[in-house]
């Protein structure tokens, strides 16, 4: 029996402001948001709502319960999108919210034992150009591959090439959609560092695409697509990306197409057995204590283990591991949160085809036609 390969995913890895000043070696906190001039501010919000964090924090503790659980879940490679600039520059880019976090915290990320850092994102380029070659030339010391972004377009087109041993290859693109908040002028030139942009969802863009993948991949290779795309809030799935996803499926070999940008979790679908995130939350962030949507739940993450065929590339199973951000840290969480959030997953997805039932242990599963009875 051929044995699956394990691949995590999350969303929106947010370790600048306030997580950069409890780790070890903070920027400077100054901020230049419209109602916040210190991302010491935010630590303050977190601690009068949840408690005193004790800072500064070594760098694992960020991870919290998600560490015992990738202990346990062994998976291949770890996959995250990095909605943080890594540099000291004080060249912000005035849209309102910059996020940094300095260099010498990185070790934050190596804790976790990250692979990837997708970059395609609307924040990636909040400290400017200069902010992104220190993320990059960062990211290369640590050898943590990226993909999303780069020096030139070669680069921010190219995918992060993860070889697992004795298993296929992992090639991982990632994109930053217009819509979702990345200004147009961010996109990679020629000879201009920036994000690979993709400009809409057109019949041609998914060709170009599965045509790009034809160049850098081989045939056994098991290929993602990260896309930040969306508004932060609701869970409305337009039929654009619905389209644009299936037509990638269809036409460019991709295993997983992994979207994120929303601040909660949104719907799953498994189209002809390919697995798509349609919006995979916050997994880490700054917010707590911030009201105004709370119906959303955006202090619930999660984690996404799929278990992908390595020859055929169809999902076997996708295991989702509930925590809470709490006090900077992911923890554990039990009864009532856990009952919403399957509860709202299952109601999302079920137009798709998909029901999200619990599973062992407080962890959730996904189940669609060709596995099994809905849950």
């Amino acid at each position: 029996m051929i044995q699956a390969m394990k691949i995590f995913l999350c969303g929106d890895v947010m370790t600048g402001r306030g997580l950069d000043q409890v780790l070890p070696y903070p920027c400077a906190p100054r901020l230049h948001e419209r109602y916040v001039t210190s991302a010491t501010d935010y630590v303050r919000l977190a601690e009068q709502a949840n408690g005193p964090i004790p800072a500064p924090v070594d760098f694992p503790y960020i991870w919290g319960a998600a560490l015992d659980e990738f202990d346990r879940a062994r998976p291949d490679a770890r996959i995250v999108n990095l909605e943080t600039s890594i540099t000291r520059s004080d060249a912000y880019v005035p849209k309102g919210i910059n996020y940094r976090m300095s260099p010498e915290n990185t070790g934050c990320l190596a804790a976790a034992g990250v692979d990837c850092c997708v970059l395609g994102n609307n924040h990636v380029l909040d400290w400017g150009h200069a902010g992104l070659l220190d993320t990059l030339a960062t990211l290369e010391r640590f050898q943590i591959r990226t993909a999303g972004a780069g020096r030139d377009a070669a680069q921010a087109m190219a995918p992060a090439i993860l070889d697992i041993a004795d298993e296929p290859r992992i090639l991982v693109f990632s994109f930053a959609a217009a819509g979702s908040g990345t200004p147009r002028d961010w996109a990679a030139t020629e000879d201009t560092a920036g994000v690979n942009l993709l400009r809409d969802m057109s019949e041609a863009t998914s060709a170009a695409i599965a045509d790009r993948v034809i160049q850098f991949g081989r045939p056994d290779d098991i290929v993602v697509i990260s896309i930040h795309w969306g508004p932060n809030w609701g869970y409305g799935i337009p039929e654009e990306q619905r389209r644009f996803a299936h037509r990638l499926i269809d036409r460019a070999r991709v295993a997983i197409v992994h979207g994120h940008s929303s601040h909660h979790a949104k719907a799953i679908e498994v189209h002809h057995n390919r697995l798509i995130l349609y919006g995979c939350g916050d997994f880490l962030n700054d917010y707590e204590g911030i009201g105004g949507y709370e119906q959303f739940r955006p202090d619930l993450s999660l984690m996404y283990f799929a278990d992908i065929d390595p020859l055929s590339s169809d999902l076997v199973a996708l295991e989702l591991v509930p925590l809470q951000i709490t006090r900077f840290q992911l923890k554990r969480i039990a009864g009532e949160d856990i009952k919403w959030l399957q509860q709202t997953l299952d109601r999302e997805s079920r137009p798709f085809g998909t029901r999200v039932g619990i599973a062992p242990e407080g962890r959730l599963a996904l189940s669609w036609p060709n596995v099994g009875e809905a849950a």
